[in-house]
């Protein structure tokens, strides 16, 4: 057993973070079950939002935008991330945009694919879409075998001499630092979901989606 191991069952001992953590996770498991198209190409905008972003910044801006992510213009959405001085208005609006288009084959492609082929589709049809981001999209939206591989993992693992901080990250090396994560969703009895939010617990002391 790791150091990290046993500071993730200290802190599943903590009843009001593994309370919050768990109705987290349930309102991602509400998406999965009950979620329109729009719904979940609005997570999709946010999480296209998020890559090298504060993830509160896009939180208020998907809350906050005044129309629908699956119609809006690029002018509309554009004049919004400004409004919230986000860093790169033009090209995430674009992505944005260039999704609208497989906005209604949504419900039908989480449905029908396995775990790999799933978040495979979104990496190839969505443009502004990588490992990390779409497994982020379809964490939030309720599937919780997908591991969410960003800056703060990456620092925890590095703390707790699990993994040596890649300065990038291929396919590959996301594919094995996911196993061992799931590895360590075993060992402490986790989702990978929920293992994630614990870890990014640890770092930053905040439970977001």
């Amino acid at each position: 057993m790791t150091t990290l191991t046993t500071k993730i069952k200290t802190l599943k001992q903590d009843t009001q973070l593994t309370n919050t953590i768990n109705q987290t996770i349930k309102t991602f498991k509400q998406y999965k079950k009950n979620a329109t198209n729009n719904e979940l190409f609005s997570e999709l905008s946010y999480c296209i939002l998020t890559a090298n972003c504060q993830a509160q910044t896009c939180m208020n801006i998907q809350k906050t935008f005044p129309h629908s992510f699956s119609t809006a213009t690029k002018n509309q959405i554009k004049k919004h991330l400004k409004k919230h001085h986000y860093r790169f208005p033009n090209i995430r609006s674009q992505y944005i945009i260039e999704s609208q288009p497989y906005k209604n084959k949504f419900k039908q492609i989480l449905k029908t694919l396995d775990t790999i082929q799933r978040r495979k589709w979104f990496i190839d049809k969505i443009k502004g879409l990588g490992m990390k981001e779409a497994s982020h999209f379809l964490r939030n939206i309720g599937y919780d075998d997908y591991a969410i591989i960003d800056t703060h993992i990456l620092s925890t693992l590095q703390t707790h001499k699990i993994i040596e901080k890649p300065k990038t990250i291929t396919k590959n090396k996301y594919l094995q630092i996911e196993q061992q994560l799931e590895d360590i969703a075993k060992e402490t009895e986790l989702s990978l979901a929920t293992l994630d939010l614990y870890l990014w617990y640890m770092q930053t002391g905040m439970i977001l989606k």
